[in-house]
């Protein structure tokens, strides 16, 4: 298939940087960078393919993996410099085991200097930010925190919690009232975070380890 590259600039090594986003998140997965030859086999091919300039050679994201990124739409940037590629991305995106390459904090207002603390960019931003701010108190928070009374009265207090706002969800859905159950497993995920943050697990890890499972070829877990 032929593209026209006359409104794009290439670096002096014929590189373009291109953002790769989910188009159903819209999370930045990572950032690579495309020659003439892979932009094409890219839209041929409808699956991402990058230079590679450690190896100097063309790959294609997710072909040993099966992390594979489906093309859904490429732009280019007001100055035709950069490229946006939004894709429907199979498992995780980083080689690290990451949703997004995207995961490790520089600066968060909402943290301060309480920093680092990994965040995790797959996540809706609520999520993310509450399980900074339960890592936070986890450290920092005074006598009237609900959230550093769970760690001062340790594993067996905050393991009993989520058993009873399991209990109280399973009973809220019994009751056939969306609202309840809305209310009470909204308990149960500030819990479960909770409890990740005791055992320094991000939500991003457990999401990898869910996005693994998808990516793998028998699905027997589910």
């Amino acid at each position: 298939m032929n593209i026209d590259l006359c409104k794009l600039k290439f670096d002096a090594k014929g590189l373009i940087p291109a953002i790769i986003q989910d188009i159903k998140t819209d999370a930045v997965l990572m950032l690579a960078y495309m020659n003439g030859e892979s932009l094409a086999k890219t839209v041929e091919t409808g699956y991402t393919w990058f230079w590679s300039r450690s190896r100097q050679e063309l790959w294609n994201k997710g072909a040993s993996s099966g992390n594979t990124q489906k093309v859904m739409s490429i732009h280019y940037d007001c100055d035709g410099d950069t490229l946006l590629v939004k894709v429907e991305q199979k498992g995780v995106a980083c080689h690290e085991g990451n949703y997004s390459c995207f995961s490790y904090p520089l600066w968060n207002s909402a943290i301060g200097k309480n920093l680092p603390v990994k965040t995790d960019t797959q996540l809706p931003s609520v999520l993310s930010e509450l399980y900074a701010v339960i890592q936070d108190k986890k450290v920092h928070g005074g006598e009237k925190s609900y959230t550093k009374y769970l760690f001062m009265s340790g594993q067996d207090k905050i393991l009993k919690k989520v058993g009873e706002e399991a209990t109280e969800t399973i009973i809220a859905s019994k009751n056939n009232s969306n609202q309840e159950v809305i209310y009470e497993m909204s308990d149960l995920w500030y819990h479960c975070l909770v409890l990740l943050a005791y055992h320094d697990i991000t939500p991003g890890e457990m999401l990898s380890e869910l996005g693994g499972r998808r990516s793998k070829e028998n699905n027997s877990k589910y």
